[in-house]
């Protein structure tokens, strides 16, 4: 049994459904999916490009792997400070790279 019983059909003109169809394409869902989401009022944007992807694994990734000395940190009582000063360092070479490929001013460090 489907869980949507309730058929609406409506009529769009051409330039309408046109319209539609790029919204829907720019945003991933299916036309179903797009309507639905409208109708709860939620407000749409475009489906992320493949690069958001990479940069928010590799962002997890540093995440965790702070988590993780940090974990060491507390069970030993102390900071494996080579260790923090890699990660420190792959931090900001992700933050210039991320900055550089998307052009944001730079803050001076210092």
């Amino acid at each position: 049994m489907r869980n949507r019983s309730v058929q609406i059909l409506f009529r769009l003109n051409e330039e309408e459904a046109q319209h539609l169809y790029e919204l829907v394409k720019r945003s991933g869902r299916s036309k179903e999916a797009f309507l639905r989401e409208m109708v709860k009022g939620y407000r749409l944007c475009e489906k992320p490009d493949p690069e958001f992807y990479k940069i928010m694994r590799e962002l997890s990734a540093i995440g965790n792997r702070i988590n993780q000395l940090a974990a060491k940190a507390n069970a030993l009582g102390f900071v494996d400070a080579p260790m923090l000063s890699q990660e420190a360092k792959k931090w900001h070479e992700f933050q210039v790279d991320v900055r550089k490929k998307y052009l944001l001013p730079q803050r001076p460090s210092g």
